[in-house]
Order: structure tokens, then sequence, then C-alpha cells
């Protein structure tokens, strides 16, 4: 056991031993007033006793209140010295002067040691801060009576250089102290950059003397004194690497001769401080990384037109990236290697960012159709202000990703190749037909990727989530950049389906620009239908899942595309056009019985409601378009898969062909448009029925009978003629005949109903003439006789409804 410890720790113990004291004295204060309390107090009045052993909160401690009080004193003094020195400086001689400004300084510098010696650590603290303000208040204060003359910036450099090397050898001497060390080192900032501003020194000179003040900084964080030190040290030096950093950064692209050799020094500084500082050697490294890269480009980039600017830093974050070689020899350590990878990516990816505007042209620009179908004229595809070296960079992206390796990379590298053949028409500006043939390549390659996507990966199950496997090393120059971004912790995705989701994305989005691009030109909107119809079939083949899918639909539009285009070469009107149009959706369903695909399905049907639009505006063809759909549907129905809906389908398409063709022969009788519903309805119902026995009449019978009833019955009212009320009078009670004979309530009703409102229609100008005859006293006489025999018979009535009720619920 160490009996006699450094006297900074026994310091400490003797002051943690005090404050230990100080709060049991108030503790013990606390309760004597308490016993006095109560011994003294009036009767009836209780205190609130704090119980033995725990004293009252207090809002501060001793110790608090007393750094406080420090603290405040310090200031005061301060401030008060400073108020001496400006205001009350000019009424003393010179000799006062001196006698003032030795005397204060002194004391408060030598004051904090014999403070330590008693123990006194805070009070000791405060005396010394003022020592130090003190002495920044000499130093102000010699410039002012005996160095009038003398430069500003100079006078200020040499003051702190001078104020660094007695605080830092005055916080040596009292070891006690901690505000000394970190006051020098802060003070030891400003020399150099401020003399080289004295001595009219430029941007550059300024930022060198910000590096080498840097670079001593970064020395002090190599060793090993205090924390406060190592952390001022640290604060500093990251101040002015970065004022380096970008002042270089500015000459590079102004003056890169200069820029150069600044940035080389910035790097190699944060490459020794990322030996210093290992928590940030990563971070350090990625910076002196992106140093390099400015310093290597800027001057190659002025010996080079202004559009090989942003390839040449490419080319230099790649081959930062490329120094993955040397770590095999133990040259570059790991971290060091990461930053420099990651660097190199930065600046690559940047470089990508830029070269998308021509490939988003690539893309979009066939969407501008400022002149018609078919016109022969093309839209200039080169956005002015990118040039060829585009594609260049794109180029270079996809070469780094595919020496990455791995899934990622690989995908990086599908990614920027697409990329690189959209942007190929603008930057390169390429003919039509060669724009028409890049963006066709472009999607083969993607869907050719969509169907096979990554070899062999794709067939192996998608890895159960865990932590991010560690990327293996790039077998490559310039892997270590793709590797070093991508190595951030990611969802795990399957690499099929990541390759499948991408390939079939990029191959619908440029086939879709390359159609929008055929559209020019009457031969080329046949070509490139084709060929999509071709290479969307193939994919429906040979793919599976959501890839197949989106290949069978896509593949019913290319070849619906085809048949529209032949009708506008043809002359046909619209309807002739949409009748030609249902030869897609006929030959989907076909298809459907040996091809199951829903997709494909689906896009037949959105084409034959296209092509029922079209006819529209001519009835006949509507009613022949109609009618063909009904006939695709019927045929549907035949699988049993489709049965329920695909004859829903075809049902209503025949009927609305029949009434759009009765419509067309000035057919106005209702009847002709509701029995065509009534008759199949009815035998639906029958047959579930037949089926069901136990199924409502209602829902078997009732809408097929209201379809012709409740029609016919409006036209009744209206008809002057006697045909019409006889032919429905006479169903009607057919209808409510059977009814009754097989107890069922929706004929019963309905059937009755119908009969009564007829009848009443045709007993109604009887009535009314009769009426018209009769006294007219008569009727409200019959109406009051009408009423008291109702009223006499009211319990019998009430039993007989009642009855009738039952009976008519007791029917299905």
């Amino acid at each position: 056991m160490d009996m006699n410890p450094p006297p900074v720790e026994e310091l400490r113990r003797v002051d943690a031993e005090l404050a230990r004291l100080d709060a049991r004295r108030a503790e013990l204060l606390a309760r004597r007033a308490w016993l006095l309390g109560v011994l003294y107090a009036p009767a009836g009045r209780a205190a609130a006793p704090p119980f033995p052993g725990v004293a009252a909160p207090a809002e501060t401690s001793p110790r608090g209140a007393q750094n406080v009080l420090l603290t405040l004193g310090g200031i005061l003094l301060a401030v008060a010295a400073l108020a001496f020195t400006l205001v009350s400086w000019g009424s003393m001689g010179i000799a006062g002067r001196s006698a003032v400004l030795l005397a204060v300084t002194s004391a408060a510098l030598a004051a904090p040691a014999v403070l330590l010696r008693r123990g006194l650590g805070s009070t000791a603290e405060a005396v010394g801060a003022l020592g130090l303000v003190l002495t920044v208040l000499d130093a102000y204060a010699l410039h002012r009576v005996a160095l009038p003359g003398t430069d500003g910036l100079g006078y200020t450099a040499a003051a702190a250089a001078v104020l660094a090397g007695v605080w830092g050898g005055y916080g040596g001497l009292l070891r006690g102290l901690r505000l000394p060390l970190p006051a020098a080192v802060v003070a030891a900032q400003l020399p150099l950059p401020l003399g080289a501003l004295a001595a009219g020194g430029g941007p550059a000179v300024v930022a060198w003397a910000a590096v080498l003040t840097a670079a001593a900084d970064v020395l002090v964080l190599g060793r090993p004194p205090r924390s406060e030190v190592r952390v001022t040290a640290g604060v500093s030096a990251g101040v002015l690497a970065a004022w380096a950093l970008l002042t270089g950064t500015g000459l590079s692209l102004t003056a890169p001769w200069t820029g150069a050799p600044l940035l080389l020094g910035c790097a190699a500084l944060c490459l020794y401080a990322a030996g210093a500082a290992r928590p940030a050697a990563s971070t350090l490294a990625t910076v002196a990384g992106l140093a390099l890269v400015a310093a290597v480009a800027g001057p190659a980039r002025a010996a080079l037109p202004a559009e090989w600017a942003v390839p040449v830093y490419v080319v230099c974050g790649l081959a930062l990236a490329a120094l993955w070689r040397p770590v095999r020899a133990g040259w570059i350590p790991e971290a060091v290697r990461g930053g420099f990878g990651l660097a190199g990516g930065v600046v690559a990816g940047l470089g990508v960012l830029w070269a998308l505007p021509p490939v988003l042209a690539g893309l979009l620009g066939p969407a501008d159709r400022s002149a018609g179908l078919w016109s022969g004229t093309h839209a200039a595809p080169v956005p002015a202000d990118y040039p060829a070296t585009a594609a260049l960079v794109l180029l270079l992206g996809a070469v780094a990703a595919a020496t990455a390796g791995g899934p990622w990379g690989r995908w990086g590298a599908v990614v920027l190749g697409w990329s690189l053949l959209m942007a190929l028409p603008v930057a390169l500006e390429l003919p039509y037909a060669a724009g028409i043939a890049v963006r066709l390549v472009a999607t083969a390659a993607a869907l050719g990727l969509a169907v096979r996507p990554g070899g062999p990966a794709h067939d192996r199950p998608e890895p159960a989530p865990g932590p991010a496997p560690v990327p293996e090393r790039p077998e490559g120059a310039w892997g270590a950049s793709w590797t070093a971004v991508t190595a951030a912790p990611v969802v795990p995705v399957a690499p099929g389906a990541l390759f499948a989701w991408t390939g079939s994305a990029a191959g619908t989005a440029s086939a879709v620009s390359a159609l929008l691009l055929a559209l020019d030109v009457r031969a080329a909107t046949f070509g490139v239908l084709g060929v999509l119809l071709a290479l969307f079939t193939a994919v429906a083949v040979l793919g599976g899942g959501a890839v197949r899918e989106t290949a069978a639909g896509a593949a019913v539009l290319a070849a619906a595309g085809l048949v529209g285009a032949g009708a506008a070469t043809a002359g046909l009107s619209g309807a002739a056009a949409g009748l030609a149009l249902l030869i897609v959706p006929a030959a989907t369903a076909a298809l459907a019985v040996r091809v199951r695909s829903v997709a494909a399905e689906v896009t037949g049907a959105a084409v034959g409601a296209l092509a029922l639009a079209l006819t529209v505006p001519r009835p006949a063809a509507l009613a022949l378009a109609l009618a063909l759909g009904g006939v695709i549907a019927a045929a549907t129905a035949l699988r049993a898969e489709r049965r329920r809906a695909a004859s829903w389908t075809a049902g209503a398409l025949f009927l609305a062909a029949a009434w759009v063709r009765l419509a067309v022969w000035g057919v106005t009788v209702p009847e002709a448009y509701t029995l065509p519903v009534t008759v199949p309805a009815l035998v639906v119902g029958l047959l579930r029925r037949r089926r069901d026995p136990a199924a409502s009449s209602w829902a078997a019978y009732g809408p097929g009978l209201a379809a012709t009833l409740v029609p016919s019955l409006a036209a009744v009212w209206s008809d002057p003629h006697w045909t019409r009320p006889l032919l429905l009078g006479t169903g009607a009670l057919a209808v409510t005949l059977l009814g009754a004979r097989f107890r069922l309530q929706a004929p019963l009703v309905l059937g009755g109903a119908a009969l009564v409102l007829v009848a009443a229609h045709e007993l109604a100008p009887y009535v009314v003439q009769l009426v018209g005859a009769l006294p007219r006293w008569l009727p409200p006489a019959a109406a009051g006789l009408l009423l008291l025999a109702v009223g006499a018979t009211y319990e019998r009535r009430l039993r007989e409804a009642r009855a009738l009720r039952g009976r008519l619920a007791r029917m299905r």
C-alpha cells in the first residue's frame, strides 16, 4: 500500500475530506436548530423535523458556492485592472506606472503558489487566471507607453509568443493550476500567422504559417500532457488546418501551382495527425486524400481544356484509391487505406453526379413532342453546358465499380454502364438512327440482366439478417474506392432480386425513351415496336416472378402499339382502329390458355377498353365492338379460374351490344331492352334455386322480374293504348299465380303489385267519371261509412293482416 501519495493526490484527498466535514457540519447545525425550535416553540405548533442522519437538501454545496464566489471575484478584479489601465493610467508618472504593474502582476502570479501549499486550489486557480489577464494588460500597456510606433500586428505576434512562453513556464512550475498551459497553447497559435500578415505575406504565406502552427499542435498531441492541453491543441490544430485547406483549395482553382504545395503540406499534416489521434485516423486520412486529389488535379486541370476538368479529378481520385496494393506490404495502415478509398469514392461520386444531366437528357429528351408524330424532325439532343467528357466519367465509374467486385460493385457497374449508354447519344451527338440503336442496346442489356441477374448468385438463397459482412479486399486497381463507399452496414438484399428489379426498371425506362424517339419517323416506329415486342416476349418466357409479369404486360402494350401504328398507316378511322385493336385482347385471351400471366390479361383488358372508347363516336361500330368483347370474355370464361368474373363480363358486354344495336335501329319499346336482361336473370335464378333450395326468391328472381316490370309500369302510365296494359297485366297475373303456386314471395309480391297498379291505371278513367256523376255529398259519406266499418271490425282485420303477413313470411 502506498503510504506516501504524490502531493497532488494528497491535496485532492484533503479537499474531499474537508468538503465532507463541511456537509456534516451543515447537517448537525440544521438538527440543532430544529431541536431548539422544539424546546422553545409554543404549544400546539410542531416543526417538521429533519430525520437524524438526513440533512435538508441544500441548493448548493459549500464547495460550489466557494467556486462561484471566487470566479466572480476574479472577474471583478480583472474588470478593475482593465479600467485602471484604460482610465487611470495616464494620471500617473512613469515610475508609478511601473511600480503598479510590477507589484500587481507579481503579486497575482506569486499568490497561487502560496494558496496551493495551503490547499486552497480553487482560490489559487482564480488568482492565477487574474495574473494571466494582467500579463495581457501589461503587454498592452507596454505598447501604448514604451513602443507606440511599433506595428500593431508585428507587436501582437511578438507579444503572443512571449506570453505563450511565459504562461507555459508558469504552468510548468505550478502544476496544480489547470489554466496556464491551455492558455499558453492558445497564445501560441497567433505568432506565426500574425507575423506573416505583418510581413506583408499573401494568403499562401499566411496559410503556410497556419500549417506550421498546426504541426506544432500535432506534436503536442503526440506527447502525454494533461487532457485539457491535448483538447486545446487538437481544436486549435483543426481550426488552423481547416483554414489552410480552404485557402489551398481556393488557390488550386485560381493559382494551381501555388495551391498544390500548400495542399500537399496539409495532406502530410493530416496523415501525421492520423497516427497521433487514432480514433479520428480514418477521418483525417479521408481529408488528406481529398487534399492530395486537389493538389495533383489542380495543375493538371490548368494544363488541359476546361471540359477535361472533372475527368481529371475523377482519375486522380480513383488513382488515390488504387493504393490498396502497398497495404499487403504493410506500407500504409488500414485506417489510412480506408480513408484514401473513401476520398477517392467521394470524388468519383461527385464526378458521376456532374455527368448525370446528359443521362437525363438522353432518357427524357425524346418526350419533347414539339413536332407532330412521324414529322421527320428531331429535337436538338445536346445540352450546351455538358461536354462529351461526361461519358468518359461514367465509363470510369463503371470500370471502378466492376473492379470492386461483389454484388454491390457489380450492381454499381450495371447502373453506371446503363447510364453511359443513355448518355452517349447526347454526349457524342449521335445521328438519329444511332441514338435509337443505342437505346435499344441498353434495353436489351438491362432486360438480359433481369432474366439472369448476377449468374449463379441469383440462384443462392438470401442470407439471414445479421451483421454486415466485412467486404473482401478487391482484386482490382480501383476497387478500394467502391469498397470503402459501400462498406457501411445496409439491409441485406438478395443479389438476384436486386439485379432483377434494377434490370427491369432500367430496361423499361430505356424502352420508353427509344419508343418516344422513334415516333418521329414512321419506319422507326414499326422497327422499334417490333424489337421491343420480341425483347419483352423473350423476357416473359425466360424470366420469372415480377420481372416476368412486367415484361408480359409490356409485350402486350408493344403489340397494341404495332396494331395502332398499322391502323394509322392504313388511314383507318378511329372506330375502325378500335375494332382492329380488339385483336390484342383476343390474342391475349388465346395465349392465356397456355401461358398464365395476370399482367398480360389485365393489360389486354385495358387495351380492349381503349378499343371500345375509340368506337364510341360510331354506335354501330360500338355495338359490334361490344359483341366481339363479349365473345372474348365468354371464351375466357371457359377457364375455371376466370369463370365467375369473365361470365359476368361477357353477359354485360352482350347486353350492352344488344342495347346499342337496338338504339341504332331506333327501337324505343322498353321491353326490347329489359326482356334480354330478365330472361337470362330468371334462368340463372332457377339454376341457383335448384343448386341451393334455401336461397331466397328475392335473390334468385327479384332482380330479373324487377328489370322488366318496373320500366313497363312506368311506360303503362304514359301509354294511351290498351295493348301494353293488357300484356303487362297478363304477365303480372301469370307471375302472381306462379308465386302463389310455388310459395315464392318475390314473384307473388312483385306480380301482385304490378297487377294492382295496372288495374288501377285501367279503372282510373271510369272512377273519375263515376265520381263526377255522383252528388258532392256522397264521396265523404261513403268514406265515413268505410271508416266506421273498418273501426268496428278492426280487431278481426288486424288478425287477418297478421295472418297474411305470416303466410308471406313463410314463403321463400
